[in-house]
């Protein structure tokens, strides 16, 4: 059995160049080719070009006035156009590859877990699935997208450990979580009204209160998603808009600590209230400069709304933090008692290893979040 082998040209030469040289043999010139085939001579000149395509209706019209058979030119073109393509997808593919190298920072592997890209064993292969994730045409598009530039606001050096592009995906992981969630039209006056009830919430367990949680921040406007943390994210939470009708709230499940979630929680809500639609505000310790004050009023409405100030402040008064008189005030208002723990720690009035039995762990699953 005998097998021939076709080799095919990296030369993408248009059927145009050929149609000169008939032309040329036979002593006429353009204008005159396009006098002959009855058509404006700046259609003709665009297959010259190889910017029009030769039809089957020029081909016969060609083979009329220069003798060439119809057949050759469609031939011709098909071959011209498959040079193209080749060109096209070898180009792409040297693209790909030359974006290798961004695989990893991009935490794929991670993303491959949660079902947000499928599982390849070719690098190209999976520069495209990030690609497809992001929504862009290169992974170098990603750090322009306004969304995700508020990760790559990182310090210099940067912290250890912390990635802006494991930021990006978690982010970009968010946003897509989000898209799916059915919310109310945002709703300010309603979500502040809401935040007695979401208080009430700590004292529950995950599985307990992140249904009717996420439920009642829906009819307010609010997408909230608890995503696990990526390596080299570092973030607590985000918030963004999707139109100006649905807000993203984005939790990361970093740490396990119930208190630092729910003052994450209640942090990013504060921007909600507090601040603009335009921002894209993120917690992962590399703040822009110009959102320190917005950051800073975030941080006082979340504590403020946990432990009021004059409450707090009377409690301070008896100087006593013992587990039982901390346990007693968490009840009588009616917070989990890990919360005024992670206060006092914070404003220094209990060392950190100090009743640190009193604060709880979330366990998380995907299930969960």
């Amino acid at each position: 059995m005998r097998t021939e082998s076709v080799a095919h040209s990296d030369l993408a030469i248009p059927p145009g160049e050929y149609l000169e040289e008939v032309i040329g043999e036979l002593g006429m010139t353009k204008d005159e080719l396009a006098t002959r085939m009855a058509r404006p001579a700046s259609k003709l000149s665009q297959i010259f070009k190889g910017e029009k395509s030769i039809t089957a209706d020029t081909a016969l019209q060609l083979e009329k006035v220069v003798g060439v058979p119809a057949h050759i030119w469609l031939g011709l073109e098909s071959e011209y156009r498959l040079s193209l393509a080749r060109q096209e997808k070898t180009r792409e593919r040297q693209l790909l590859k030359a974006e290798a190298g961004l695989v990893d920072t991009f935490c794929y592997q991670e993303l491959v877990k949660l079902g947000a890209v499928a599982r390849h064993t070719q690098p190209i292969e999976k520069v495209a699935e990030l690609q497809r994730f992001f929504g862009v045409a290169t992974l170098d598009s990603v750090l322009e997208v306004r969304r995700y530039q508020a990760a790559f606001r990182c310090g210099k050096p940067p912290r250890q450990g912390h990635s802006c592009h494991a930021v990006a995906a978690w982010l970009r992981m968010g946003e897509i979580r989000a898209q799916a969630i059915e919310c109310a039209p945002f709703n300010k006056l309603l979500l502040q009204e809401s935040l007695t009830k979401i208080k009430a919430m700590t004292l529950l367990t995950p599985n307990e209160f992140l249904g009717p949680l996420s439920e009642l921040l829906a009819s307010t406007g609010v997408a909230l998603v608890v995503c696990p943390h990526f390596p080299g994210t570092k973030a607590h939470g985000a918030t963004f808009w999707l139109g100006r009708e649905k807000a993203v709230l984005l939790l990361t499940i970093r740490g396990k600590w119930a208190d630092i979630f729910w003052f994450s929680l209640f942090h990013e809500l504060g921007h909600l209230l507090l601040h603009d639609r335009q921002s894209v505000f993120l917690e992962d310790g590399c703040a822009a400069p110009e959102q320190a004050e917005q950051e800073a009023a975030a941080d006082r409405f979340a504590a403020d709304t946990l432990i009021p100030p004059k409450i707090y402040e009377r409690f301070l008064k008896h100087g006593i933090y013992t587990p039982h008189s901390v346990r007693g005030f968490a009840d009588v208002h009616r917070i989990d008692v890990g919360i005024v723990v992670g206060r006092l720690q914070h404003d220094g009035r209990l060392k950190h290893e100090w009743n640190n039995d009193l604060r709880k762990r979330y366990e998380w699953t995907e299930n969960t979040a």
